[in-house]
């Protein structure tokens, strides 16, 4: 069975850094790329970062860059994002997902995690 299981969540004032992690079972998580996505409460969901298969490029949305960080470890079957000098508009449940490539368009993902939520209080 294909399970993708985040962790890390939690509160945080802003400034603060909290590391996301996201597990990966029932296939090989290097053969695809595994991208965090968050939705805030009425908002529609929305791509935070990715990195690739094979050669781990990264990609960030511009909202986050110079504050997340992503990072494999094969080793461990897992995902991280780093999240630094957060901000009370990063609030969200953020999920993991993975797809055979990096793309920004939430369809494109074929397996996704339940979420962990994050609250940044100012």
């Amino acid at each position: 069975e294909v399970q993708l299981v985040e962790s890390g969540g939690g509160l945080v004032q802003a400034g603060g850094s909290l590391r996301l992690s996201c597990v990966a079972s029932g296939f090989t998580p290097d053969d695809y790329a595994i991208g965090w996505f968050r939705q805030a409460p009425g908002k529609e969901r929305e791509a935070v970062s990715c990195i690739s298969s094979h050669d781990d490029s990264e990609y960030y949305a511009e909202s986050v860059k110079g504050r997340f960080t992503i990072s494999r470890v094969n080793a461990k079957n897992t995902v991280y994002l780093q999240m630094n000098s957060l901000k009370p508009e990063d609030t969200a449940v953020y999920y993991c997902a993975a797809a055979s490539s990096c793309t920004s368009w939430p369809y494109d993902y074929d397996y996704w995690g339940q979420g962990t939520q994050v609250t940044v209080s100012s």
